[in-house]
């Protein structure tokens, strides 16, 4: 059971974890040992309410496919268990993520006085340019 909050739960039978090979350089020990970790995790046939479903599939990730599958791949320790963990952490920091919403943005304008202020900030700084030029006697 992987836990997202308080009452927003995700049972182990929703997600498929499968150790292959992983990749790079690592000796003789990368050909025998399957340590990496493949997860995939259906949004769309999973037990999460709608408000994560819809945000989920409406996220522009590269480890969601079009069929809405959330497909992550952990090779970054040498043990097995340790890649699984860290699979299931980056899952559930992908669903938390969307369960935030963001603050709308209020639009504001600068007040006169700051407008004020990068005018003179501009003169200034064009006038100490201008003194750099050549000198004509």
């Amino acid at each position: 059971m992987l836990t997202i909050s308080t009452n927003v739960s995700i049972p182990d039978d929703e997600i498929h974890i499968v150790a292959i090979r992983a990749q790079g350089s690592g000796g003789q020990n990368v050909n025998k040992v399957s340590s990496a970790i493949h997860l995939r995790f259906d949004v769309s046939s999973s037990s999460l309410p709608d408000f994560y479903k819809e945000r989920l599939l409406a996220l522009k990730d590269q480890r969601i496919t079009k069929e809405g599958v959330i497909v992550i791949k952990a090779q970054q320790y040498r043990t097995q268990e340790m890649n699984k963990e860290d699979a299931l952490v980056r899952l559930r920091e992908l669903i938390k993520s969307v369960a935030v919403v963001q603050k709308t943005r209020r639009v504001t304008k600068p007040t006169r006085s700051s407008q004020k202020k990068r005018l003179d900030g501009k003169k200034i700084k064009g006038k100490t340019k201008s003194l750099r030029g050549k000198v004509s006697y």
